[in-house]
């Protein structure tokens, strides 16, 4: 039985099973490209920028779905021609006791609010240890570099993401997965 309600929702919508697709409406497969049968029983893994990804921000969601039911963030995701963009996920669980068991999840595309940033897995390290507060000195113990190395590194975020001062940077970076 069709529900007209999800499909033609106006933002991409996702029932899962254990993180995997069991059905999606309209917007999801024009967010995400191609057609709703192309996603039916796919792994949601494969619309992540890699496996790491896919485990930490699983464990995180995992752990706050255990505490409140529902998940809310912005990270980077792959559509199926390979492109990243940014976007909003936001899910509630169906099942608390098992929170990924069974759950209906949102995805926006945000990309033109927040262009995409290519940064070296080096820079994203030393991005989200920034963001945690740490000084130059102690990301350097953390990841084995000197300070000045990275130090060298934020100046390129600065860069990149065209902040003056770290706060600025930090600014741009926080409550956003990298």
């Amino acid at each position: 039985m069709s529900d007209p309600a999800f499909e033609y929702a106006p933002i991409g919508l996702v029932e899962l099973e254990n993180r995997i697709i069991r059905r999606c409406n309209l917007q999801f497969a024009r967010t995400f490209g191609g057609n709703e049968s192309d996603y039916r029983n796919l792994p949601l893994l494969h619309l992540y920028p890699s496996v790491a990804d896919w485990e930490r921000i699983g464990a995180r969601s995992l752990q706050v779905m255990r505490d409140t039911g529902y998940y809310t963030d912005e990270r980077v995701m792959r559509r199926r021609n390979g492109d990243l963009f940014w976007c909003r996920a936001r899910g509630r669980s169906l099942t608390p006791d098992d929170p990924f068991r069974h759950g209906i999840w949102s995805f926006s595309d945000i990309s033109e609010e927040r262009p995409l940033v290519e940064l070296t897995k080096r820079e994203r390290e030393v991005a989200i240890l920034s963001c945690r507060g740490l000084s130059a000195k102690e990301i350097g113990v953390e990841l084995g570099l000197s300070y000045r190395t990275i130090e060298a590194y934020r100046a390129r975020l600065l860069e990149k993401f065209g902040a003056r001062k770290l706060p600025e940077l930090v600014a741009k970076l926080s409550g956003t997965p990298l």
